[in-house]
């Protein structure tokens, strides 16, 4: 305060910018000294259930004795009532006290985010239905805990989505110590939740092979129901217990929504947010026309080539797989071909471009960027251990150089992609950087008097102008590029997501590496990588919206 003080005083006169960085740098002192031992704790606590959770899923994963799933769902079970106990204090007495929410971050929790949060919910609180009802069949002969889970699980779903909802743009005050605890207690029950699918997932969709035999081509079934001799009650256990494993990808994604705006609202706890109301940006799609266009056929060709593999793959005829490789690595080639040449064009064009660099303090960017580089690592890291497996063994046959180049394909896209997403994300939008220009406009006009007519008559068609006519060129390019990249990434996502596992069907990788190693392998990696092309959707659709 006393440096602020004698930038202030008549003997020491400053510019406005030496004052405004010092008051920022008072803000930040104070904000350090609001957040106290908070965030040490809730560190702490969320570290400590995350690994916890973390042995016991993978201890009941690979462990039917010691570790049932039974236990696991009893701890996830604890995990979901705090957590909702939680959220109810929050609702109740935090959110409600008159200084307990002074401030809302206009950049959290936009509408399209909240939006997906609310259709995966919507969806997995479907994939809850199905279990519930799967599992009741086997109350007879089955623990009961198998059916409280997914009941608490569905009342955790409903809970949590209006809580986000609502208190996503929170900037916390009040009870910052307590909030920052049951917030990172949120987070971690998100990620054991999404742990615990993954896993599930990953086993279920693990192709085990016989030993000194070709890959046995029938899907591994984790034991939903105990053992063999336990029977389903009702007719209709092994259609539910088929459906719902279709719903997994979205109860996957709505755990990781909900992770991300959880540690949004994390990191505003104490924060002291500047008071000016986001720029609202409308969403177009008249402005873009081959982007989308080129994009839904190649949806729609990943859908096709999609299902005949997943039907010729399970087949025992070694002809019919190899061309189901065959399509698959083809298409994906395409589509990451594509994907690399639109990005590099988009990349020409930000060249070209003079917007300015987002200097302003900003957690959910510093969130998204961190999310896509950390996610990206996990298709890195398979397509790296793909590339070595098939060059060391020579790549020979045309299988083999298909999954080589579609491997080297995929380094090139998703390193391009990664740069296109964090460059459009810290540009400053196109209105924004206009509405600068006329201010500056404006200013120079003020000087002369004789010009202030032509000022006022410019600025009224300017605003006409700027909201009525199409965009320039370098917009209208930067559109195409991302309408086509997102629905590129949804395929890219569709496919592994839902089934698609040509890690497991082509065999030079599990014989270069062995069968563990590369399952270990493709099974933490590739959750990532499906992670990484839905977080990529979300991050095209806001660099859509600025550009």
């Amino acid at each position: 305060m006393e440096n602020i003080q004698n930038l202030c005083s008549p003997s020491n006169p400053a510019s406005v910018e030496a004052i405004r960085e010092s008051v920022h740098h008072v803000e930040a002192v104070m904000e350090r000294a609001h957040h106290g031992g908070g965030w040490l704790l809730s560190g702490i606590l969320c570290i400590n259930i995350l690994i916890l959770g973390c042995a016991l899923v993978s201890g009941s994963a690979l462990n039917t004795v010691a570790i049932t799933s039974v236990h696991k769902q009893i701890f996830l079970i604890i995990l979901l009532l705090l957590t909702m106990l939680w959220m109810l204090f929050y609702a109740a007495v935090t959110s409600r006290k008159e200084q307990g929410v002074l401030f809302k971050d206009s950049h959290a929790g936009p509408m399209w985010l909240r939006v997906g949060l609310l259709l995966f919910g919507l969806l997995s609180f479907l994939m809850d239905i199905f279990k519930i009802t799967t599992y009741v069949g086997y109350l007879h002969c089955d623990s009961a805990v198998k059916v409280a889970f997914p009941v608490v699980q569905a009342v955790f779903l409903l809970a949590q989505t209006y809580f986000l909802w609502i208190h996503a743009k929170d900037c916390v005050q009040l009870h910052t110590n307590f909030t920052r605890c049951g917030l990172t207690l949120m987070l971690s029950t998100n990620l054991v939740v999404w742990m615990a699918a993954v896993t599930e997932e990953s086993v279920h969709q693990t192709e085990i092979p016989e030993l000194n035999v070709n890959l046995s081509h029938k899907m591994y079934r984790a034991s939903y129901g105990g053992e063999k001799k336990c029977k389903c009650s009702h007719s209709v256990c092994d259609t539910f217990k088929e459906a719902f494993y279709y719903l997994y990808p979205f109860n996957i994604e709505y755990s990781l929504f909900a992770s991300a705006m959880t540690y949004v609202m994390w990191k505003n706890v104490g924060r002291l947010v500047e008071d000016h109301s986001h720029h609202s940006v409308k969403f177009r799609p008249k402005d873009v026309c081959l982007g989308p266009l080129t994009g839904i056929l190649l949806v729609v060709a990943g859908l096709v080539t999609f299902i005949l593999y997943e039907v010729d793959i399970l087949q025992e005829d070694e002809k019919k797989r190899n061309k189901a490789l065959l399509i698959h690595f083809v298409m994906n080639i395409v589509i990451v071909s594509l994907m690399s040449l639109s990005t590099v064009i988009g990349c020409i064009v930000y060249r070209l471009d003079h917007r300015e660099h987002v200097s302003e303090k900003n957690p959910t960017r510093s969130l998204d960027v961190g999310l896509l580089v950390g996610a990206s690592l996990g298709q890195f890291i398979i397509s790296y251990f793909s590339i070595v497996a098939a060059v060391a063994t020579g790549a020979r046959g045309y299988l083999n150089a298909l999954n080589l180049s579609w491997a080297l394909l995929t380094v090139l896209q998703l390193g391009l992609q990664n740069y296109f997403i964090i460059e459009g994300l810290h540009r400053e939008p196109f209105h924004v950087m206009q509405e600068a220009a006329l201010h500056t406009n404006a200013c120079v006009f003020q000087e002369h008097a004789e010009m202030s007519i032509v000022m006022e008559s410019n600025k009224s068609s300017y605003f006409l102008t700027s909201t009525s006519d199409k965009p320039n060129w370098k917009r209208r390019v930067l559109k195409e590029v991302c309408a086509f990249l997102l629905l590129a990434n949804i395929i890219l996502w569709i496919m592994p997501a839902f089934g698609a596992r040509p890690q497991f069907d082509h065999p030079i990788e599990i014989k270069f590496y062995n069968f563990t190693m590369w399952a270990a392998i493709v099974n933490i990696g590739l959750p990532f990588g499906i992670f990484y092309r839905m977080h990529s959707v979300a991050s095209l659709f806001e660099v859509y919206l600025i550009s």
